[in-house]
């Protein structure tokens, strides 16, 4: 069973996620929260694999909470609540150690796959926003960034750069899988080394790295 908190400082938001959660057999809301301060100190308390955590919030915000949740329990995976307009936040919380972000008006199905994949590793990136923010990152791209990108890209083999461009179109292992011929495990497997060699800490940033080397673009 997946455990997820669920934090929000609008009660009818974090009503709506959980009903739409508890929909789903393999998952459970063990908890709450409306600011920060009360997602930490919850996930501390007990066993929770996902945070769903939203960024504009009283007390203690979102970024301020994702770099506590990662201190304390780093093995707790954290998605980011967003809406548009929000890119520049967005971009900071993937950097910092998010497993992604998901945008609230996304359509039921793709909270609940979004908490299963996260749960399982295998970072989410909403794909109704995965372009928008990317293109920011891309126009704000330093050239020393985009070199130092391309020489840690470098120690990858072409197989491993084809995976790699599809993580940074947003595609999932199965999505990888399908386009490469390849099975959703092997993909997997190749990720996990694509992370090793790139000191990555998640897919995520391994995304980040591709879209400022400029792969698949």
């Amino acid at each position: 069973m997946i455990k997820v908190l669920v934090t929000d400082d609008e009660p009818l938001i974090r009503a709506g996620i959980k009903m739409i959660l508890t929909s789903a057999d393999d998952i459970e809301v063990v908890g709450e929260a409306g600011n920060g301060r009360e997602a930490v100190e919850l996930a501390r308390a007990g066993r929770v694999d996902v945070v769903l955590l939203d960024i504009q919030m009283p007390v203690m915000d979102g970024l301020t909470a994702l770099t506590e949740l990662r201190k304390a329990v780093p093995q707790t995976n954290v998605l980011i609540l967003t809406t548009f307009g929000e890119q520049q936040n967005v971009l900071r919380a993937l950097t910092e150690g998010s497993a992604g972000f998901l945008l609230k008006d996304s359509a039921p199905g793709e909270l609940i796959g979004a908490v299963r994949a996260a749960a399982a590793g295998d970072a989410y990136l909403s794909p109704g926003a995965t372009r928008h923010v990317v293109d920011s990152l891309a126009t704000g791209r330093h050239a020393s960034r985009v070199e130092q990108a391309r020489r840690r890209l470098a120690a990858l083999t072409p197989r491993e750069q084809e995976v790699l461009a599809l993580l940074g179109e947003g595609l999932s292992n199965a999505d990888a899988g399908a386009r490469l011929h390849m099975s959703e495990a092997t993909v997997k497997t190749y990720v996990s080394r694509i992370l090793a060699k790139l000191g990555c800490e998640n897919r995520v940033q391994a995304a980040l790295l591709a879209r400022d080397a400029g792969l698949g673009v």
